[in-house]
């Protein structure tokens, strides 16, 4: 995918950019050799419901919206709770950002992205002394 020079990129501002940035993000998903296995053939993810899930959660994140029913969990969200995966889940997120928006609500984005790596990654596990 060609990325546009930042000065032509606006903010994500509105539902339809929250649904182009889903909707990007998982056809980077979708054809990862490393997360795709995970959600088509493992989880077997139903994706219109995945969807509509990730845009509810994303346009309550950034905006505020109401139209999410109540908080999304790691597994609602698909997310990959090991590791690679999960860096790579990152990784896609961030570079979707990156290729589609910049401003205010971009950087917005790719913090509570971070923000979801922080709180359901995996934890450090401390060394016994």
């Amino acid at each position: 995918m060609k990325t546009a020079p930042a000065s032509v990129l606006t903010d994500i501002t509105r539902e339809a950019d929250v649904k182009m940035l889903v909707d990007q993000f998982c056809e980077k998903v979708t054809q990862d050799e490393l997360l795709s296995p995970g959600f088509n053939a493992v989880s077997r993810v139903y994706w219109p419901q995945h969807l509509f899930t990730m845009y509810n959660f994303w346009s309550a994140a950034l905006f505020g919206s109401k139209s999410g029913r109540g908080q999304s969990s790691p597994n609602d969200l698909g997310l990959p709770l090991e590791g690679p995966h999960f860096q790579r889940w990152i990784s896609l997120f961030d570079a979707t950002v990156r290729e589609n928006f910049a401003g205010p609500k971009a950087e917005e984005a790719k913090h509570k992205a971070l923000n979801l790596a922080a709180l359901f990654g995996p934890k450090p596990v401390l060394a016994a002394h």
